[in-house]
């Protein structure tokens, strides 16, 4: 059968495309810049939609998901998906390692640890080089097939091709420069089922907390239970917009390739594209696994994700078989888990916050205790089904630590020391702060455990709708802080975020600690607000689930509010940042008699509906590409990378040749060894100091 030629090139830019990623996602070293990868997408595109019979479903422009599903196929694992058994004990580990070496009748065993990453279990299949399948553990025989979500993780390779064993590799693990597998073997790899896990960046989780509070939804606990949450979604459009990654550490089943290592699998995972563990330890006697897991216990605290432990493996898979299996976990494995720092306290109270958009989310108030460097006194405990699933009860004494060292976290009560007069809690059925009607979310993250205020008049979600609608990266009125919105919600001047164009000199005088200058400088931001554009607008709005980042995809995409308000769902999904429940959330928002009525008052103020171009408008960073990386002194990424775009530049995600400048703050990533590798000038990296000299705003 003669060649087809645009099948060919269609099969090229897919694997062309899959590198690019590779270098990008999972090695740090971009290859091409922005433009030069865009071309090549744009170009698959086109062919994918001129010739849709030859398109894969493994294609790199499928990164965005698809239709929601009605529901996940249930799938069996042809080779059990087995627990650990884990300890927190070293007598453990030593006893393991003497039952493990008395099986085998050696002298000594060879070991590798590996650090324990704080994720979700699956499995990914791939056949001939492509992915043909991705499950979770389920309970270890039958899982959930949830292949359509993985596809969207970007740091997982849809298509595997072989590369040259890293020399970057050898230097970090020391193990494979002798069992490196020739890449020239790799082609004849036919089937290969790994095992990994799921998980988050711990500031990609800080961001992604930060965008569910800037909707109106209740923060996350920790960023093991968000990527279970997004893997559990039957909408693969918003496991998109969630920033997961993969790390794969073991192979289950393999054909065309003998592996008889699991430093050798690793080293094939590695030279597939496939992300493993950034570091590991081989071992022989027990001086040198406790010596290994002092060192793990050091070096996790560098890493950008958690880690709750190490998981020792026999290296030797002849070794493994020899041990074998119990009905649950294998006897050539076990997980050291390492002690998080934890306090006792009492539960003093459960006090129920309540959100701008109404959800009810439950708050531990405790005596007062110290834990990992800091006072803690409140703990959020999330919903009602987690205060049920723990018992719960106000009086308890109850553990508590800080998750992922940062967020306090109650953990468990201790039941012996229950006072009689324990009691325990119930949501309300009103709202706390109204009195307003509650009712329960029925889609959704949180679907059947969430609580929400019905009552949009609630003086609490007006004083947070209104700080929303102020606060940076909304409309941005200057001035407009907690105390001042108090007053003017209880004084009545303010029922709506409209009210706030129509305030006058006179009325703000009559407030505590308001002089005349201080309430035109008020006035005058609140002027300039009309001004922020359709994509500030709607984030300013409070449409549930539309964060930041959505809110300009929609404004891109439709140019203006009223273009937006009359999109049916299907339209709204046609936007790569939004799925079925952001779409049906805006058409609900937009079916509001209020909320239509609230629009039609900032339209007659003045406000601006519609979408401000960056880079086309005047400002003095007109047409100016930037890139940031690392963490500023005072401005958060988001503002900054806001206010650039304000003043007409281009902000982008990764550096090349057209980047004009690099924003530089502590621990940058390898963007600025690339920017330093592509040879652009060192006095374009700026600090935060040169970019505000350069908006020519006043640098601290």
């Amino acid at each position: 059968m003669k060649p087809n030629p645009t099948a060919a090139r269609i099969r090229a830019l897919e694997m062309e495309i899959e590198a690019h990623n590779r270098a990008y996602y999972v090695d740090a070293r971009p290859q091409i810049s922005d433009y030069e990868y865009d071309r090549l997408s744009a170009e698959l595109r086109a062919l994918e939609e001129a010739h849709p019979e030859l398109a894969s479903p493994n294609s790199p422009t499928r990164r965005v998901g698809g239709a929601p599903l009605p529901g996940f196929a249930t799938v069996s694992h042809r080779v059990p998906m087995m627990s650990l058994d884990n300890t927190y004990s070293l007598d453990d580990v030593r006893g393991f390692v003497a039952r493990a070496t008395k099986r085998v009748s050696v002298d000594s065993l060879e070991w590798v640890l590996e650090p324990k990453i704080d994720g979700v279990a699956i499995t990914v299949i791939y056949e001939n080089g492509e992915f043909r399948r991705g499950a979770t553990r389920g309970d270890g025989r039958l899982g959930d097939d949830i292949s359509a979500n993985l596809r969207t993780i970007r740091t997982l390779p849809l298509l595997v091709q072989p590369r040259a064993p890293s020399s970057a590799r050898v230097e970090r693990t020391d193990l494979f420069a002798s069992n490196a597998i020739a890449a020239a073997k790799i082609p004849s790899l036919s089937r290969i089922e790994a095992r990994g896990e799921v998980y988050m960046h711990r500031a990609d989780f800080d961001a992604l907390n930060r965008e569910r509070a800037n909707a109106g939804e209740p923060p996350f606990a920790n960023p093991r239970n968000a990527t279970a949450g997004a893997l559990k979604l039957l909408d693969s459009k918003l496991v998109a917009r969630r920033p997961l990654r993969v790390l794969l550490y073991g192979i289950a089943e393999i054909r065309g390739l003998p592996v008889t290592r699991q430093t050798e699998a690793l080293a094939l995972l590695a030279d597939l594209g496939f992300p493993t563990p950034p570091r590991i330890w081989r071992c022989r006697t027990i001086e040198e696994i406790e010596r290994a897991l002092g060192e793990l216990d050091a070096y996790r605290r560098t890493l950008p994700f958690d880690t709750d432990g190490g998981v020792l493996k026999a290296d030797l898979c002849a070794h493994q078989q020899i041990l074998g299996n119990t009905s649950k976990a294998p006897r050539w494995a076990i997980a050291f888990k390492f002690e998080a720092e934890k306090a006792e306290t009492r539960l003093r109270a459960i006090t129920v916050q309540v959100g701008r958009t109404g959800a009810l989310t439950p708050v531990a108030e405790l005596e007062p205790v110290f834990i990992s460097g800091s006072t803690v006194s409140r703990a959020t405990l999330h919903n009602e089904s987690e205060i049920l699933r723990k018992d719960i009860r106000v009086g308890d004494v109850v553990v508590i630590e800080k998750a992922g060292e940062v967020i306090p976290a109650v953990v468990r009560v201790v039941p012996e020391k229950r006072p009689k007069d324990a009691r325990p809690f119930q949501m309300p059925n009103r709202c706390p702060a109204c009195g307003g009607r509650v009712s329960r979310d029925l889609v959704g993250d949180e679907a059947g455990t969430l609580l929400r205020c019905e009552n949009l008049s609630c003086p609490t979600q007006i004083r947070r709708r209104i700080l929303h609608f102020a606060s940076r990266g909304a409309m941005e009125i200057e001035g407009l802080g907690e105390a001042l919105v108090d007053q003017l919600v209880a004084a009545k001047l303010v029922g709506d975020i409209a009210d706030l164009y129509r305030l006058r000199q006179d009325q703000l005088l009559g407030l505590e600690r308001m002089a005349e200058k201080s309430a035109d400088n008020l006035l005058a931001a609140i002027a300039a607000s009309r001004s922020r554009g359709l994509g500030r607008l709607l984030f300013a709005l409070g449409i549930r689930y539309v964060g930041a980042a959505s809110a300009r995809a929609l404004a891109a995409h439709f140019r203006t509010l009223d273009l937006l308000r009359a999109a049916t769902e299907e339209h709204l999904m046609e936007v790569s940042d939004v799925g079925e429940v952001m779409a049906h959330s805006i058409r609900d928002f937009f079916s509001n008699p209020d909320n239509l009525r609230t629009i039609e008052r900032l339209r007659a103020a003045g406000c601006l509906f519609e979408s401000v171009t960056a880079g086309s408008g005047p400002g003095p960073l007109n047409g100016k590409s930037f890139v940031l990386t690392g963490t500023l002194p005072h401005l958060e990424r988001e503002r900054a990378a806001e206010m650039i775009r304000e003043a007409g530049g281009i902000v982008r995600s990764s550096v090349s040749k057209k980047t004009d400048y690099l924003v530089a703050g502590a621990e940058p990533c390898s963007k600025l060894d690339a920017f330093r590798r592509l040879g652009l000038p060192a006095n374009r990296i700026l600090d935060e100091n040169a970019l505000l000299r350069l908006l020519g705003r006043a640098a601290s």
